[in-house]
């Protein structure tokens, strides 16, 4: 029997924990692997890791803020994989929310990074794929996007924003062959999170990591991560707004 050739594996914001576990579990099947990201000495390690599976791994340095250049960004990607069969697009950034309610500066980051960003590269992927009549992406959004809170309602929006952007994209690459998947993760315990009191609900890199792939290798149109947020966010999303706003643990800071 002849082996399966290795698909080829595009990750954006590769240096983040979630990612970095992605890619390693992708080069533990010795796939191509191209790694894109903005910190060279955390990208070459991540490389490291990825190296020692077996797999072909390439590196790329870009910073995705600016927008002008991420189609040239995406194309030195493409050109050097030569084919695309999985796009994963993994950057994010919580931003300082109390920061982006008293001026805009800081609003416009949250939002550039986590949807303006997003589709700048997703728009020349989108066109590629299109063409090529086949390949997955999957895109990192959160379940923060489901509903507007005090405590992060300008990622949210921005998340809620990507959310309903892939919705329509998965609609019109359907007919070209072309998957979307959605991943809503909930919040993990990485270094985006430091700052943050962790309890039960908080997920892990590499069991989160998992659960992406699975997800992309089945073509999931959209997905809760872990999945019990799958059964938690209906009942955040539907709750009254009355009774939302006298809930501490739903309305609080």
């Amino acid at each position: 029997m002849v082996a399966a050739a290795p698909k080829q594996v595009l990750v954006f914001g590769a240096t983040s924990a979630i990612a970095a576990e992605v890619s390693v579990l992708y080069a533990a099947r010795a796939e191509r692997l191209h790694l894109v990201a903005r910190n060279a000495d955390k990208l070459a390690e991540v490389a490291r890791r990825c190296s020692g599976a077996c797999a072909t791994v390439t590196v790329q340095l870009a910073d995705f803020g600016q927008l002008e250049a991420n189609a040239a960004t995406v194309q030195k990607a493409i050109a050097t994989l030569g084919k695309v069969d999985l796009v994963l697009i993994a950057h994010g950034d919580l931003g300082d929310q109390l920061a982006s309610e008293r001026g805009f500066e800081q609003a416009e980051h949250t939002l550039r990074v986590n949807f303006s960003s997003v589709v700048s590269l997703l728009i020349p992927l989108a066109n590629h794929l299109e063409v090529t009549r086949q390949g997955r992406i999957g895109v990192i959004t959160s379940v923060a996007g489901d509903r507007g809170r005090p405590r992060n309602y300008t990622y949210g929006a921005a998340k809620g924003a990507l959310n309903v952007y892939l919705q329509g994209l998965r609609t019109r690459l359907h007919a070209a062959g072309v998957a979307v998947t959605t991943l809503k993760l909930g919040p993990v315990d990485t270094p985006m999170t430091r700052d943050h009191a962790k309890h039960a609900l908080f997920g892990q890199p590499q069991s989160v990591a998992r659960s992406i792939v699975r997800a992309l290798d089945a073509c999931v149109p959209e997905v809760y991560v872990p999945s019990f947020w799958a059964v938690v966010m209906p009942l955040v999303r539907n709750t009254p707004e009355w009774l939302f706003q006298r809930l501490p643990f739903l309305s609080g800071r």
